[in-house]
């Protein structure tokens, strides 16, 4: 390469090009360092590097960077503003390094400046940019908790004589599952219940299960039968085109009725995992609900009726599969693969609504991110006599 050639790659490079003595006054500047400021290449001569920055780059570099050439010998992409002849402030990233004499004292110094005009731009686009990523997400989460609400009672106002408590887990705060219960009185002496998930998440899963909601509460109205009402909502899912892909839902379906010092329940099961007992002689064992189909999947749909007494002391629990399918963090084992959840009811029996709700929310809490799935909690029981 001639000779030329070297001093046109120094002149026109795309860098602002310096030398220095090692207190900072410049001895050469390259053409295009002189024309980013405005000035003439020679004037530039003689000018301190302070010169060219604002009064707080000034500050910032006889108190800071000037530090760190003494001690390091170089200055890494450092952020400045340089101003120029004309006043105005053009953003650089500044590399300097020091050259030393055979004495080992500081002999040059050479700097570097690289137009920073784009990167400050897509900086303060990115900036922007994920302020309203934040401001969507913040909406969405807004969205999904008013989903969430509307799938779930405000409140638990049960009979006299009966105590409920309910947890609702959510495993996103960016999504909304299809879980969902409600209890609610249609008479002086029977109230109906029901919990229910349907398959998938997001929208469409929350509308089927705003449908479903509305339709159990209707049929009970209608009927105090929880086979036909399931029959009901099979019926409704199976001809509601718009449901799509979402219209599988498992359900526990039921009425309490006021019966001597308890409650007498009648439930039935749509592919839902059967209700816990907790007896007030300090045991706990499934309801026998096995063998009930998923509504939404055939018209041919068979459900699973139980009854059974609920005395003083005695607590029932309706839970979805966000709970039982929790990851371990044990390969790929779920929480109840081996009927870890009976067992861990059955150590708390007896145990008032309250009480065991607030176990299985220390219990979901405890798997963190292994909450997959949405989970909800139902727990109806009769106080102890006293």
């Amino acid at each position: 390469m001639t000779e030329v050639d070297l001093e046109d790659l120094w002149e026109n490079a795309p860098s602002g090009n310096a030398i220095a003595h090692p207190n900072g006054r410049i001895i050469r500047a390259n053409t295009t360092l002189a024309n980013w400021l405005g000035y003439d290449r020679n004037s530039l001569h003689g000018k301190s590097i302070t010169d060219l920055l604002t009064v707080g780059g000034r500050v910032h570099y006889d108190t800071h960077f000037r530090a760190i050439l003494r001690m390091s010998g170089k200055l890494d992409g450092v952020t400045v503003d340089f101003v120029t002849a004309d006043g105005a402030r053009i953003p650089i990233f500044l590399t300097a390094n020091l050259k030393y004499a055979a004495d080992g004292k500081p002999h040059l110094l050479r700097i570097t400046a690289v137009d920073a005009k784009d990167r400050r731009s897509y900086e303060r686009e990115l900036l922007a940019q994920r302020e309203r990523a934040e401001t969507e997400r913040s909406r969405v989460q807004a969205f999904a908790e008013t989903l969430r609400r509307s799938l779930l009672p405000p409140l638990l106002a049960p009979p006299p004589g009966l105590d409920a408590a309910a947890y609702y887990h959510t495993a996103s705060d960016d999504d909304v599952g299809g879980d969902f219960y409600d209890l609610f009185p249609l008479s002086r002496t029977t109230w109906g219940f029901f919990l229910g998930d349907v398959a998938g998440k997001g929208v469409d899963a929350a509308v089927v299960a705003g449908l479903a909601r509305y339709v159990l509460r209707s049929a009970a109205v209608a009927d105090h039968d929880p086979v036909k009402a399931l029959h009901v909502l099979n019926s409704v899912l199976m001809q509601d085109v718009e449901v799509g892909g979402n219209r599988l839902c498992t359900v526990i379906d039921g009425y309490l009725t006021r019966c001597g010092d308890g409650f007498d329940v009648e439930l039935a099961s749509g592919g839902h995992p059967p209700p816990l007992l907790l007896t007030a002689g300090g045991s706990a064992h499934y309801a026998d609900t096995i063998g009930g189909y998923a509504t939404g999947i055939t018209d041919n749909a068979r459900f699973v009726a139980n009854k059974f007494h609920l005395s003083p002391g005695d607590t029932m629990v309706l839970y979805t599969d966000g709970l039982t399918e929790a990851s371990t963090g044990v390969g790929h084992q779920r929480y109840d693969d081996e009927g870890a959840l009976l067992a861990f009811v059955d150590a708390r029996a007896p145990a008032t609504a309250d009480t065991v709700v607030d176990a299985l929310k220390e219990l979901l809490t405890s798997f963190g991110s292994g909450v997959k799935d949405d989970a909800a909690v139902l727990a109806l029981g009769v106080p102890a006599s006293t």
